[in-house]
């Protein structure tokens, strides 16, 4: 009885660190496959952004295109403009000269007109080529402001496809991780199911023995009951008189007769 009653303790014991380890095991299957999953949604995020982060550059590449193209264009009009107004620069001179040398004054008034003519055209290529130039500096404002851009946007590409071999190599160990705890995890159950069966089976065992205990305890306290009340009713019953046994009489010794 005793021996049982220690094996069901030890059993008992044994069971308890078995689901102890099993649960650990789970806990430790949980945390890897939680890594994983982080990992592997934190690659696909990355692989979102980037995607994401090319098509902007592309979008920002064509915009840097066509402001290059703009930029270039009001360049080469800005030039063409200045050049018109060095040769008319040089044309008023020649009319002034021919102003300062005419012989009468139809070729002077002739002249003069010309050179006013000349000045307002001047003046036009002037409001001009400054509008240009204006508009000029907008775009290669522009121009900076989206080559940075594309700039900053291709650093993070950079940046993040960086840690996606990181990344891939936790997911990659998590995942080996996770299928080693998956078989130690069934090892650790199989080991939780025998120490509970082996206990049940024990315990069921021991439960019967202190069944059989209890009800021969009953049995012999019944048996103590039953023969307290055996001699209790004996003690009740009024005792039996005996005839008395007649003593048989003493002989006294003859009296000797004296002599006279």
């Amino acid at each position: 009885m005793v021996s049982i009653e220690k094996l069901v303790v030890q059993l008992r014991h044994k069971k308890q660190v078995a689901t102890n380890l099993r649960k650990k095991a789970e806990k430790q299957l949980k945390q890897a496959r939680s890594i994983e999953r982080r990992s592997s949604s934190g690659l696909n995020s990355i692989d979102r952004k980037i995607e994401s982060e090319r098509e902007d550059v592309s979008d920002t590449s064509d915009i840097l295109t066509r402001k290059t193209s703009q930029l270039q264009s009001i360049e080469r009009l800005v030039v063409a403009a200045e050049e018109r107004l060095t040769r008319e620069k040089e044309i008023i001179e020649q009319a002034e000269q021919e102003i300062e040398f005419s012989e009468n004054p139809e070729e002077k008034q002739n002249a003069e007109a010309r050179l006013r003519s000349l000045n307002n055209h001047i003046q036009e290529l002037i409001s001009e080529i400054k509008s240009r130039q204006k508009t000029a500096k907008k775009i290669s404002d522009d121009v900076s402001k989206f080559t940075d851009l594309k700039s900053k946007i291709s650093s993070k590409i950079q940046k993040q496809s960086k840690s996606k071999p990181s990344l891939r190599e936790t997911m990659t160990t998590s995942h080996k991780a996770a299928e080693k705890f998956v078989k130690n995890l069934e090892r650790r159950t199989n080991a939780e199911e025998s120490a509970k069966k082996a206990l049940e089976k024990i315990s069921k065992k021991f439960q019967e023995l202190l069944a059989n205990k209890r009800k021969a305890a009953k049995k012999a306290a019944a048996k103590r009951v039953a023969a307290a009340k055996k001699r209790t009713a004996a003690k009740k019953r009024p005792a039996r008189k005996r005839p008395a046994k007649k003593r048989p009489a003493r002989k006294r010794p003859a009296k000797k007769k004296s002599r006279r």
